[in-house]
């Protein structure tokens, strides 16, 4: 199937087909529940609502204001679809409390969206010079300014080193330290240049303080903890068959997607020498339908996408929860 025509303001939405294609949305599906996890600026939400019945439903979750913006602007026009303003980690509060007990699918987009990077007040990139904010919900929390400003330095390495896999972190956080102490780090090509002047060796084709950036962002917004505490969520209201399917972006968190659908789907056997009637034997509790990276075509005309990695799941009958 081709993509369908997205608005020039819409951001470039990663996999949108083959994401859409792998909730299987046929026949009597069409009919059921699903969530998208991250709405972004709605490319999967809209094909999603495309493809659903008049009876079927779409639960959307975002916590940045933006994209709740824009998709209450949906919900408007479309009655079937609902936007939470909060994180996908909320997922089984959030569904209680709209009377859903079971969904047919959940659908995990995990990149930033472009006009989060490309807005230089958001402070994910240093491409442009804007203030260190990084928080996904500009209405909660504390900007990654603040962070910096006052965590020990031991703790600022632990999470560059942690979650930016970077071997300089020790180098970076004595550098930030020293900083600080003359003068606040505010601006985000302020930052960038500190990083690049701790960081020894760079990688080719990647400025010094990519994994610095990464890192900071990960740990303001608790990215890999609201991950973990969303995928068992979705997997408990996953009805029989209903799939998840989640796109990450860098190792960490496809580790951890990884990690949980093999672990779901791989169920520990016992000693075949026992005398154990093969019903009474562990059954699996997923299916693993596969893993799936951008075309070339696409990684062509959205060089964002060439990251991104898709694992997708099926929950099975055997689990008595």
């Amino acid at each position: 199937m081709s993509q369908v025509a997205v608005p020039e303001y819409l951001h470039r939405t990663v996999l949108l087909d083959e994401a859409v294609d792998a909730l299987a949305m046929v026949d009597e599906r069409r009919d059921g529940v699903f969530v998208d996890g991250t709405f972004g600026r709605g490319g999967h939400s809209r094909l999603i609502l495309d493809r659903l019945s008049a009876q079927g439903r779409l639960i959307a979750f975002d916590k940045d204001p933006q994209a709740v913006a824009a998709a209450q602007k949906l919900a408007q026009e479309d009655s079937r679809f609902v936007i939470v303003h909060d994180s996908f980690a909320t997922m089984d509060k959030q569904l209680a409390a709209l009377s859903i007990e079971k969904i047919d699918g959940v659908l995990l987009d995990l990149g930033l969206s472009s006009p989060q990077v490309d807005e230089a007040g958001r402070g994910f990139s240093f491409r442009a010079d804007g203030p260190l904010d990084m928080r996904m919900d500009t209405t909660r929390g504390r900007p990654a300014s603040e962070w910096l400003a006052t965590e020990t330095q031991e703790n600022l390495e632990k999470v560059i080193r942690d979650y930016g896999e970077e071997r300089f972190a020790f180098q970076i956080a004595k550098a930030i330290v020293a900083r600080r102490a003359v003068e606040p780090l505010i601006g985000t090509r302020d930052f960038a240049a500190l990083v690049a002047g701790a960081v020894k060796t760079r990688e080719k084709g990647k400025d010094p303080a990519t994994r610095t950036f990464q890192a900071v962002r990960i740990f303001i917004n608790q990215e890999l903890e609201e991950l973990e505490a969303g995928l068992n969520q979705a997997y408990a209201r996953l009805a029989p068959f209903g799939r998840l399917v989640v796109i990450s972006f860098h190792s960490l968190e496809d580790r951890i997607v990884k990690r949980f659908m093999a672990d779901k789907a791989n169920v520990p056997q016992p000693d075949r020498r026992l005398p154990v009637r093969a019903i009474d034997l562990p059954q699996p509790l997923m299916k693993l339908l596969g893993r799936i990276k951008p075309s070339e075509e696409e990684i062509a005309a959205n060089s964002r996408s060439r990251s991104a990695v898709m694992r997708c799941a099926m929950r099975l009958v055997g689990d008595p929860s």
